[in-house]
């Protein structure tokens, strides 16, 4: 009689903009990243009172964003709704996620960033760009925003990607061979939100299948998610 048992679902480290941050001490760090980490493990002595995190989709931005706002015990905003957590916000440090995602508030914006100097208290951005990009017209504003803290974040390097990969792997208890990893590596977009994807694909396949994950799989695997069938359900 086959074994149905399963595992219990596990939570993904690295979440990318879903859910609750992840560990410092298990934070794959490369020269990609490794200027924003560093900024991270040294607040509160930071450069700026406001800080701009700004880097490629799927970089990590926001799962640094979430260990800092751990870290700091920071108030996560909303970049549509910043009015609505000003009077709450107190002396604590902010947080806002994609704030060039869309329009920027640039009222709210600004009055933010005063209510956080005035305080004593920090702010951090993540954004896909740098503020000169924004398309601010708010003279104060982009006062203010020039006196931030730029740090970028570039899509992952070969180490990094490999760290994260095998990262991913052994967070849902998965043996892969390393050239399985390095295949991967090569062949996949270079971003960790694809890391991600294609890593809960390979173990779920290879879960139905009652399979080891082989390279023939992940080239399987990658194969179909570059001819759009990456989303589908197993």
């Amino acid at each position: 009689m086959p074994d149905n048992k399963i595992d219990p679902p596990r939570q993904l480290p690295l979440d990318l903009g879903h859910g609750t941050g992840y560990s410092r001490d298990e934070l794959v760090v490369s020269g990609t990243n490794s200027q924003a980490v560093a900024l991270v493990d040294r607040w509160p002595d930071w450069p700026s009172p406001v800080v701009v995190l700004a880097g490629p989709a799927g970089c990590g931005k926001t799962h640094l964003a979430s260990i800092w706002r751990a870290r700091a015990g920071a108030v996560k905003v909303d970049a549509g709704r910043i009015g609505d957590c000003m009077a709450s916000l107190g002396a604590r440090p902010a947080q806002i996620d994609d704030v060039d995602a869309g329009p920027v508030d640039e009222e709210g914006l600004f009055h933010l960033i005063n209510a956080v100097r005035a305080a004593g208290s920090t702010l951090l951005l993540t954004a896909r760009r740098f503020p000169s990009a924004w398309g601010v017209r708010l003279p104060d504003l982009a006062s203010r925003l020039k006196a931030a803290a730029m740090v970028e974040i570039h899509e992952p390097d070969d180490l990094l990607l490999a760290g994260v990969i095998a990262k991913l792997f052994a967070d849902r208890q998965v043996e892969v061979e390393p050239h399985v990893v390095q295949y991967l590596v090569r062949r996949i977009e270079r971003s960790l939100a694809t890391a991600m994807r294609v890593v809960e694909r390979l173990d779920r396949t290879a879960l139905e299948r009652k399979t080891p994950i082989t390279r023939a799989l992940a080239a399987e695997t990658v194969s179909a998610m570059d001819e759009g069938q990456g989303e589908f359900e197993i």
